[in-house]
């Protein structure tokens, strides 16, 4: 079966490219034009012509408008989300279920488009393919909400390439008004951050173990604890638990307002580390010296890796366009954190989630456990099948294990970045088995019948949504600790 190249296309932009397509195909055949006849017109070859009404490409604003003139109709004729007949109405579906993570999990080959195939048959894969849907909803519960919520939240942050401007605002307008005048943030402006919101900070040995911070906002305290984590920034705590009070951040419904809580608190908390102007400035010098490089990043603004990595996705597309994506996948290969809009395929189950799946053998952020210099920051090519896409990674550890944290673009936006002449180089065929997903033949052949391997597992992949006050926090404890320390009572 020929690889899927598409398998994070937004849902909406597909249907979109797939009706304006079908409704070129009605309009040429109405008309009695050839697809040579159409690509003479357009001064397209007739193969282009195809690919458009096959929705596989989709058309600026001026080829809309050369059609438009061509067939005699509007830009908001051919732009109509009503499919043009209920034949291409049921053909559009059927790409669509084709195109999604369901069918691709399935292995099964492409059913192509013909005129021979009727809608009857159509109706019955599409019947099918609908049931296969209600089952997996049916047979979900909290592990699997939470698994389509985090798909939603990354088709969000794709869209809009990790950048939330009203949050840069909101950093800006807090630093202007303790006086920050740029690069990295001190200890101290973060405290002074926290007297303007009218907080208090208390540092305490018995913060409960379910939380990083308290906000007691009866009496203005923020409560942090005494010692952190080697690998914990403490100004990023007190920032995570201010940005939670400015942007109000209460009990959450569900599950999946639970992860926009978490991504725009963390979200506003670095771009107040590392403040949008001077990142920028500093990013855009990078490039024009070709020496783009995230432990540069890092260093200038004295945080940790993964928080420039981060950062550096929030900012590398809308201002320096060049499209990313970020991996943070643990010593046993399985993905903890992903972000991309630069269409690198990801690992997914049938509902489209990545969180735990298998990395490739073959990518650098397996490939980086494998190096024993630690220290400097490996960098590989990697052939995929949709496309070559240039990795930068390093090791982090905690208590938690070891893991990789790599950011990549595409081979084009390489040059861009210190390490582009790297020769390490490794071919990835996943989810082709045959990549690195089954083991050697001859290792297979010695040992599958004549061994027992007893699975780790995680826990929370079983756990359901811990209820109270919010997920995985204990609120009597909570309480109990903010009645002991309030100076109230």
């Amino acid at each position: 079966m020929a690889p899927r190249t598409r398998t994070q296309a937004d849902d909406e932009d597909m249907l979109d490219s797939l009706t304006i397509g079908r409704r070129i195909r009605q309009l040429r055949t109405d008309r009695g034009f050839t697809l040579d006849d159409l690509g003479t017109a357009l001064g397209r070859a007739a193969s282009q012509v195809s690919v458009i009404e096959n929705g596989k490409r989709e058309l600026k604003l001026s080829e809309l408008q050369k059609l438009a003139r061509i067939f005699e109709v509007s830009v908001d004729d051919l732009l109509s989300s009503e499919p043009p007949s209920r034949r291409a109405a049921l053909e559009i579906a059927l790409e669509r279920a084709q195109r999604g993570p369901l069918y691709a999990s399935l292995a099964l080959p492409d059913l192509p488009v013909r005129k021979t195939l009727s809608n009857e048959a159509i109706e019955t894969v599409l019947g099918l393919h609908d049931e296969l849907q209600r089952l997996h909803r049916e047979r979900a519960s909290t592990p699997e909400e939470a698994r389509r919520a985090n798909t939603e939240l990354r088709r969000m942050m794709r869209k809009r390439n990790n950048y939330f401007g009203e949050l840069e605002s909101t950093a800006r307008e807090l630093l202007d008004a303790v006086g920050h005048a740029g690069g990295p943030l001190s200890q101290r402006v973060a405290s002074d951050l926290a007297s303007h919101l009218g907080f208090s900070l208390h540092y305490v040995p018995d913060l409960p173990g379910s939380t990083r911070s308290v906000t007691d906002l009866r009496n203005g305290r923020i409560y942090l604890p005494v010692a952190q984590a080697e690998s914990t920034d403490p100004r990023s705590t007190l920032l995570q638990a201010l940005a939670g009070h400015v942007l109000g951040i209460g009990e959450p419904a569900n599950y999946a307002e639970f992860l926009h809580q978490r991504v725009e608190t963390n979200y506003l908390a670095a771009a107040l580390m590392m403040p949008e102007k001077t990142a920028v400035e500093f990013l855009t010098a990078a490039k024009a010296q070709r020496e783009l490089s995230v432990e540069d990043l890092r260093d200038a603004f004295a945080v940790p890796y993964e928080t420039a990595a981060h950062r550096f996705t929030n900012l590398a597309t809308e201002h320096l366009g060049v499209p990313v994506h970020f991996l943070k996948v643990h010593e046993g290969g399985t993905i903890s954190k992903a972000y991309e809009n630069d269409n690198a395929a990801f690992p997914t189950d049938a509902l489209g989630a990545i969180e735990g799946q298998t990395v490739c053998r073959n990518w650098s952020a397996r490939q980086v456990f494998d190096v024993e210099d630690r220290f400097s920051p490996y960098h590989q090519y990697t052939d995929k099948p949709g496309g070559t896409y240039w990795c930068t990674s390093r090791i982090q550890s905690g208590r938690r294990g070891d893991f990789s944290v790599s950011l990549g673009t595409p081979f084009a936006s390489a040059k861009w970045f210190r390490g582009r002449d790297t020769a390490n180089r490794a071919t990835s065929t996943c989810p082709d088995d045959g990549c690195c997903r089954n083991a050697p033949e001859g290792l297979s052949g010695r040992w599958a019948k004549h061994s027992i391997p007893s699975a780790r597992l995680n826990s929370s992949l079983l756990a359901a949504m811990p209820t109270g006050m919010y997920p995985g926090v204990d609120s009597t404890e909570v309480f109990e600790f903010l009645e002991s320390h309030s100076p109230s009572f």
